[in-house]
C-alpha cells in the first residue's frame, strides 16, 4: 500500500532475530527477550514479560506501517516498538508484526491485494501463534488507528480472544472520514467535487471514474488500492466492534489531528467498553500539543515514549 498509512496526516497539509532489549522496573534493569515468530509467511516479534503474563497482539495502522510503528511516507515515532517495551517492563507481554508483503512479512503476498477479512484471516492465524507460543488461553487484541477496525472484525466469533483494546481508532465509515478530511482544508476545494464523487462510487462498490481526475488525487485513489478501499468503505467500525462482543477499551488522546473524542464515545458506547480519553495525547500516543506543527513533529521522534497515562490504562485493562 503506497499512501494510505498517511492518509489521514497527508490530507491535513495536501496542496498546501532473537535479542535482549534493557527495560526498567521498580527493581531496577530488567533483561527481556525478544523473539521472532512466524506465521504463514508472516512475521513478528515477540517480547516476553514472564510465565503467565497477559498476553497483547499490536495490530498496526493503515498502509506501510511497521511493526515497530514507523511509515516510509514520513512517520517515524517508534510508538509500537516503545509500547511493547513499556508494557513488557509492567508485566505485559506483547506480539507486534508486520503486515502481508511488506518489511519482514514481505514474501508472504502482495500488500495490495487485501481486504478486511483477509487482513482479518492473518491476525486469526497470528492469535493462534501467540497462544502457542505463550501457552496464553486467550490474547488481547491491541489496534491502533486503522487497526482498531481489523481488531474488531478479527474478534468476531472468536472465543480466544480476552478482549480489544481500540487505540486512536475511527467511529465512522471510513468514507465519511475522508469526506471530513478533505472538506476541512480550504485548499482541496479546486479538487473537492471530483474526490468526494469518487467516494460516493468506492462505497456503492464500483470503481471511481478517473476521467478528468485533478492529478492530487491520483495518489489517493491508486488503482491498485481500489479493492482495499472498496473493502475498508463498507465496513462499520461500530457496527465492528458492537458484534465483536468481548470486553474493549476504548483509548483516546485529546490532541489526536486524526480522530475525534466522538469517534472513541462511539466505539466504547456500541460495545459498552471502557472509555479513556487521556488529555495532552496524539494519534501516535505521545504526549503533544494541539498545535498541528508541534503536534506532528513527534511523528518524527522515535525515541520520545509512549504517554505514561496510555500505559497504565492499557495494564490496567488487561489485569482486570
Amino acid at each position: 500500500m503506497k499512501w494510505f498509512g498517511l492518509a489521514f496526516l497527508l490530507l491535513s497539509a495536501w496542496l498546501g532475530g532473537t535479542g535482549a532489549i534493557a527495560a526498567e522496573d521498580d527493581a531496577g534493569p530488567l533483561a527481556i527477550a525478544e523473539t521472532e515468530l512466524e506465521a504463514g509467511g508472516l512475521s513478528g516479534l515477540f517480547l516476553d514479560a514472564g510465565p503467565g503474563a497477559p498476553v497483547v497482539l499490536i495490530v498496526p495502522g493503515s498502509g506501510p506501517t511497521d511493526r515497530d510503528g514507523n511509515n516510509p511516507l514520513g512517520v517515524n515515532a517508534n510508538t509500537y516498538k516503545h509500547l511493547a517495551e513499556q508494557l513488557a517492563a509492567q508485566g505485559v507481554s506483547t506480539v507486534r508484526v508486520d503486515k502481508r508483503g511488506m518489511f519482514a512479512s514481505a514474501g508472504a503476498g502482495d500488500p495490495n491485494s487485501v481486504t478486511v477479512e483477509s487482513y482479518a484471516a492473518d491476525y486469526r492465524l497470528w492469535v493462534r501463534v501467540t497462544r502457542a507460543a505463550t501457552g496464553a488461553p486467550c490474547v488481547f487484541l491491541l489496534g491502533h488507528s486503522e487497526g482498531a477496525l481489523m481488531v474488531s472484525a478479527v474478534a468476531i466469533g472468536q472465543s480466544d480472544v480476552c478482549g480489544l483494546l481500540l487505540v486512536s481508532g475511527a467511529g465512522r465509515a471510513f468514507g465519511d472520514v475522508l469526506r471530513a478530511q478533505l472538506e476541512a482544508n480550504p485548499a482541496n476545494a479546486p479538487l473537492l467535487e471530483q474526490a468526494l464523487a469518487a467516494i460516493r462510487e468506492l462505497e456503492a462498490g464500483q470503481p471511481a471514474d478517473r476521467k478528468h481526475f485533478h492529478p492530487a488525487l491520483a495518489w489517493l485513489f491508486d488503482p491498485s488500492l481500489e479493492g482495499f478501499l472498496i473493502s475498508v468503505m463498507a465496513a462499520d467500525p461500530v457496527e465492528l466492534a458492537r458484534a465483536a462482543a468481548v470486553p474493549t477499551l476504548v483509548i483516546h488522546g485529546t490532541t489526536d489531528l486524526q480522530t475525534t473524542s466522538a469517534d472513541a464515545r462511539a466505539l466504547a458506547e456500541a460495545t459498552g467498553g471502557k472509555l479513556a480519553i487521556i488529555e495532552g495525547v496524539n494519534h501516535v500516543l505521545k504526549e503533544a500539543p494541539s498545535d498541528p506543527a508541534l503536534n506532528l513533529a513527534s511523528y518524527a521522534k522515535p525515541d520520545l515514549p509512549i504517554a505514561q497515562p496510555v500505559i497504565d490504562a492499557i495494564v490496567n485493562f488487561v489485569r482486570e
